[in-house]
């Protein structure tokens, strides 16, 4: 088991000793609370306040008009495990090397023209995460959900900083969404008990026991990953919805509405108990949206791939009397932030000796100011099966992407090919222009290769002896 007294640089021993002793007295910590809770899946535009007429999320949208709404939001991945691994170790994937969920070499092997790098599927022990740190400053931390980092022995939620943990294993979805749920972690419900209403209730109850000390609830909802199943009165619903192209399956709206029910009893939690204020809420996804479920348009891709359906997600960040209210931001974010964001505003000093890739977001959300960063990197040396048959093969191959003020540039590790899009005025990225701005995709091309210099990120170049280029 990995220790827990690992030491922070800093004074964050006399921000614990205030926090508790004002605890102790009765009073409100000194130290805000965070609700951090995770979609699985849920696409850019499967919020109504990020323009779905089909879904409804009035709880949601509600956290947006008090907080702060992110347009150029990413996951650090396509897809489930690599984002969760970004997000506890503040890291991009090269250092952790989590790249994928299970093995990179998905699909049959004829198809595959490279040996993928092998991917590892457990967040490593030595880490020090964002709830060790949490933790060590005092914090109540707790998990409730999808964990999909590891397991017993020494790689499950209790092993990387979390004192409580409620349904987080290895798996990435679970059985049945209706109890019983199979899950270790988590006790069976009355039978028929929906999953979703289920942690709602966990992390509410939490919050009423933990209201006299600063707590982080992270809460990685499986919603609304597959298997797609909702409540039976939620379908009947949207099935008398008209719905638009890509928007108008019944039981993933009911899915999402069970999600946005849940988000509206947490925040009716925090008012009942006086905690609003102190409270920072942030509502992110892990990666974009299921192609066949639902649709990210404008944006090309969806779910496991490196255009921005795959990788831009909904971001809403609410703390009032902090950060204003009904804000929107299109600076572009990435998981990665979140490490050094929570830990600014809760005003506790990183692990000594821990590379931090991501940003500070502090001076956006609370001070009307502006951070400073070149570029964001993806590195996805896997491949990804196609949904359904006669789209291909693939998903994706193995590849990387950079994204540089409005400039995007995505390599292609099978052949070296790049496509260049300018996202300011081509967000489905349906113009390449890497033949006629061969000055900036250099520019772009370079400043990725040099990143995975920089962070040893493996690229598969070792051709497939069974790769068979007729597709037979």
């Amino acid at each position: 088991m990995k220790r827990r007294d690992f030491l922070h640089a800093g004074g964050s021993a006399a921000l614990v000793g205030l926090a508790l002793a004002m605890s102790a007295c009765g009073k409100e910590p000194s130290q805000p609370n965070v609700v951090f809770i995770l979609a699985d899946d849920l696409g850019w535009k499967d919020l109504g306040c990020m323009g779905s007429s089909y879904y409804e999320t009035p709880h949601i949208d509600s956290l947006a008009a008090e907080g702060m709404m992110f347009t150029n939001a990413y996951a650090n991945a396509p897809n489930c495990a690599p984002t969760r691994a970004c997000l506890m170790s503040g890291q991009y994937m090269p250092r952790h090397g989590i790249y994928t969920v299970g093995s990179s070499a998905r699909g049959k092997s004829r198809d595959r023209k490279l040996i993928p790098v092998e991917n590892t599927t457990v967040l490593d022990s030595g880490i020090v995460t964002l709830a060790e740190s949490l933790h060590q400053a005092g914090y109540v931390t707790a998990l409730m959900g999808k964990w999909h980092l590891g397991d017993e022995p020494d790689h499950s939620p209790l092993d990387q900083g979390f004192d409580i943990n409620i349904g987080g294993d290895h798996n990435g979805h679970p059985k049945t969404y209706f109890s019983p749920y199979e899950n270790p972690y988590l006790n069976d419900g009355p039978e028929g008990e929906y999953l979703t209403d289920r942690l709602t209730d966990e992390a509410v109850r939490f919050i009423e026991s933990k209201r006299d000390a600063p707590f982080f609830l992270y809460l990685p909802h499986f919603a609304v990953h597959t298997p797609i199943q909702a409540k039976e009165a939620l379908i009947a619903k949207y099935r008398e919805k008209s719905g638009n192209s890509g928007q108008d399956n019944p039981v993933y709206a009911a899915m999402i509405e069970s999600l946005d029910e849940g988000v509206g009893r947490i925040l009716a939690c925090l008012d009942r108990n006086g905690l609003t204020e102190n409270t920072i809420v942030v509502f992110y996804s892990d990666n974009g949206g299921h192609g066949v479920m639902t649709s990210m348009q404008p944006l090309r891709g969806s779910k496991g791939m490196l255009y921005e359906g795959g990788i831009r997600v909904p971001l809403i960040v609410r703390w009032p009397g902090r950060i204003e209210a009904s804000a929107v931001t299109d600076t572009p974010v990435i998981s990665i932030d979140f490490y050094p964001t929570l830990l600014d505003l809760c005003g506790v000093s990183p692990p000594v000796g821990q590379t931090l890739d991501g940003v500070s977001l502090a001076p956006i959300l609370t001070e009307g100011g502006t951070i400073e960063r070149e570029a964001l990197y993806w590195h996805f040396p896997a491949y990804l099966e196609a949904y359904k048959k006669g789209e291909g093969p693939w998903r994706t191959t193995p590849a990387g992407a950079v994204r540089k003020g409005n400039w995007k540039l995505i390599e292609f590790f099978e052949d070296n090919r790049v496509e260049l899009y300018n996202l300011d005025n081509d967000i489905g990225e349906q113009n390449d222009l890497s033949k006629q701005r061969l000055d900036t995709c250099m520019e772009l091309l370079n400043d990725l290769v040099n990143w995975r210099q920089e962070t040893n990120a493996p690229v598969p170049f070792e051709m497939n002896p069974e790769y068979d280029p007729s597709g037979n």
